[in-house]
């Protein structure tokens, strides 16, 4: 079997009101890409869960409608052109879709990810590349954090460069678990994750499972109804937050306060540009400083007591 790809380009305002008609006029599937991927122009969009994005498309985007090779694929874009109010029906190219092992060829595109020294998340249908490591069998799926995110490394690199046999960890916005499950397989002894999509929460579980680790996740009125008394009021001796400076900011007292005296606070999700007016919210609980930077994000950390702000990663490490 084989199919037909139509291809439009686009302005933003019409990408996703174009994407939903086609599929009302035939179309199998839409997906909508960045027109300039591969040039200067490209530009990234990301987003989180339970979080409405910021944005939904590109300023010059690429809607791509699978069809059956027998379709009337000029039917199609002019059906959904009318539906849209458009003007004129737009201009499409079209290519063909052999078929394949469509199982194999997404699975092809999921590679072992290194981060940090020593540790690698690794996709089920993959060998280990280095049995050594620390390994997080993680799937791609719905939830956020598989570690391709600078966020997520940033997070992950601090994690393994603080090891905290014994001690308690909050992740809070733990989307997949990774970060969790990070810091239960480098020795913390009582790790809990929270996240306000259920469906995270699934996931979460579901990975905590299939890694061997121990690891409560709730849903936030959950969390603050648990039976574990630290769980439910109690203080952690780290808490990491990977979420975005919005929310971050409007949770600086709650996330403060529960990071026990002397204990550690690490935030992501955060543009360098942001860095500052994120400290500035939690400036009256704990003093925060930038950790690390990668491709335009930062890691936020400070310590519940200490006066001074912390030592950047690259004094930590030499």
């Amino acid at each position: 079997m084989s199919w037909t790809e139509v291809v439009i380009e686009v302005a933003r305002d019409h990408a996703e009101a174009l994407s939903d008609a086609l599929m009302e006029a035939g179309a199998l599937s839409v997906s909508v890409e960045d027109a300039d991927e591969g040039t200067d122009a490209e530009k990234p969009l990301f987003g989180e869960p339970g979080m409405e994005p910021t944005e939904t498309a590109w300023d010059h985007s690429r809607v791509v409608a699978l069809t059956d090779t027998d379709a009337d694929q000029f039917a199609i874009v002019q059906e959904a052109a009318n539906a849209i109010k458009l003007p004129v029906v737009p201009s499409f190219t079209t290519r063909a879709v052999a078929d394949a092992d469509w199982v194999r060829l997404t699975q092809s595109q999921f590679e072992p990810i290194h981060i940090g020294k020593n540790i690698w998340v690794v996709p089920s249908w993959h060998e280990a590349p280095d049995p050594n490591g620390l390994i997080l069998e993680l799937d791609p799926g719905l939830a956020f954090g598989t570690g391709s995110h600078p966020t997520t490394r940033l997070c992950m690199e601090w994690l393994e460069a603080h090891p905290a046999p014994g001690k308690s960890v909050l992740d809070y916005g733990c989307g997949s678990g990774i970060l969790a499950m990070v810091a239960k397989k480098l020795g913390a002894l009582d790790v809990a994750g929270v996240d306000i999509d259920p469906q995270a929460i699934e996931s979460a579980r579901s990975n905590a499972e299939r890694n061997g680790v121990s690891i409560d996740f709730y849903l936030p009125d959950n969390f603050a109804a648990a039976p574990n008394e630290r769980h439910a009021k109690g203080q952690f001796d780290i808490v990491v937050a990977n979420i975005l400076s919005s929310p971050l900011k409007l949770m600086a007292p709650m996330l403060s306060g529960r990071v026990a005296p002397g204990g550690s606070l690490i935030l992501s999700g955060v543009l360098a540009r942001q860095a500052e007016e994120v400290a500035a919210a939690y400036a009256p609980f704990i003093k925060l400083g930038v950790w690390a930077e990668q491709d335009g994000w930062v890691a936020l950390h400070g310590t519940l007591g200490q006066d001074t702000a912390p030592a950047p990663r690259s004094a930590i490490t030499g």
